[in-house]
């Protein structure tokens, strides 16, 4: 056990764990031992002492306490069956000990978390925080990267026999976990189980695609722990601009999704054209209307968009239509006669992807197009 301090816990627990064993011995109640133990495992908790050093400390207490019955009393006052009364009193202790410091565990576990999520969601309104990260002890960096993550359903969450619920917990569990492993705990997420944000200081990750970066892995690190694929878009930023940089990634991640683009990490850099050709006025009209041939053809605008999304890859775009490659370029053709623009030609597939872009914004609902 670290420390001098301690160094009396462990003889209260060698009484406690005594007495305890008296009482199992000559048939008394002992809820008020099994009571005080509990509040030295609970108090052991809130030290931080990891849950097996605990159970060491408490079973040497038992140990002393035990040698202490069979070795120095009187041999007509110790048990008959030194064995079995050994295992009723590991079998009153061990649970009890447990329980109560996974309990008080559990509690400062909800306590950081809700702390985490109370700066986070002061950060990322640009409401102060240098009281919150005071009391909560939570060090605030100077810069951050801010992803804008998604997360994906679990095939599991569709399965007739279980409980979709249980398994996205688990997903966000198994996510949440390894975001600090690689993060040595130092990332503050708001996240749920379909996504949402993260914030990494500066000095774990860098938007400077020259040079190899933690934040480069972090994402397929994320997909493997959550066992879907996982998207994010990110944008660095000084901590007064974390709600910009946030609206920012959570547009670019918008976009993404909308255009069906692979999972991944996605920097700004890769997005700026469709970026821009998002934003709205007449540019955005003009291009979203080259399509408009098409609209009597869906399977013609899917057949395009799933072309663009798989890096115009005939084979894998026949993969996920379930058709031939024959067909993809039959499509293709029909495609460059109605619109005028040959996705075979550079010029055309350009506007092509261009017009998907920006028909995919033109045709969101008033309100409900980037978020």
């Amino acid at each position: 056990m670290p420390g001098d301090a301690l160094h009396g816990d462990i003889t209260t627990v060698t009484r406690v764990c005594l007495e305890l064993t008296i009482d199992l011995l000559e048939g008394r109640d002992p809820s008020d031992k099994v009571a005080r133990l509990q509040r030295a495992a609970a108090d052991w908790a809130r030290e931080g002492i990891p849950i097996d050093t605990v159970h060491h400390a408490v079973h040497e207490g038992f140990r002393l306490a035990f040698d202490l019955l069979l070795n120095k009393t009187d041999p007509a006052q110790r048990p008959e069956d030194p064995a079995q009364l050994l295992l009723r009193t590991l079998d009153t202790i061990t649970p009890a000990v447990a329980l109560a410091y996974v309990r008080e565990h559990q509690a400062a576990v909800t306590e950081h978390h809700t702390a985490v999520h109370t700066l986070v969601s002061a950060l990322l309104a640009g409401h102060p925080t240098s009281t919150m990260a005071r009391e909560s002890g939570i060090e605030i960096g100077p810069a951050y990267a801010v992803l804008a993550v998604h997360v994906p359903r679990h095939r599991d969450e569709t399965h007739p026999n279980v409980d979709p619920k249980v398994v996205a917990r688990r997903k966000l569990r198994r996510l949440q976990a390894e975001l600090g492993a690689r993060c040595g705990g130092r990332a503050l997420s708001l996240l749920s189980v379909d996504g949402g944000t993260v914030l990494i200081p500066g000095d774990l990750a860098s938007e400077d695609t020259t040079t190899e970066a933690p934040i480069d892995e972090l994402v397929p690190g994320l997909s493997a722990a959550a066992q879907v694929p996982v998207t994010a878009t990110i944008i660095s930023a000084t901590t007064p601009q974390i709600p910009d940089a946030a609206d920012r990634a959570h547009e670019l991640l918008d976009m993404v999704l909308r255009l069906d683009s692979a999972p991944g990490l996605y920097r700004f850099a890769d997005l700026a054209m469709e970026y821009q050709l998002t934003r709205p006025g007449p540019g955005l009209d003009r291009l979203g209307a080259l399509l408009d041939p098409l609209e009597t053809y869906p399977d013609l605008l899917d057949t395009l968009r799933r072309h663009l999304a798989t890096g115009l890859s005939r084979q894998r775009t026949a993969r996920q239509l379930q058709v031939h490659t024959n067909t993809v370029d039959y499509r293709l053709k029909r495609i460059g006669q109605l619109t005028g623009l040959d996705p075979a030609q550079p010029s055309g597939l350009w506007y092509l992807r261009a017009a998907l872009i920006a028909r995919t914004y033109r045709d969101a609902a008033p309100g409900n197009g980037i978020h």
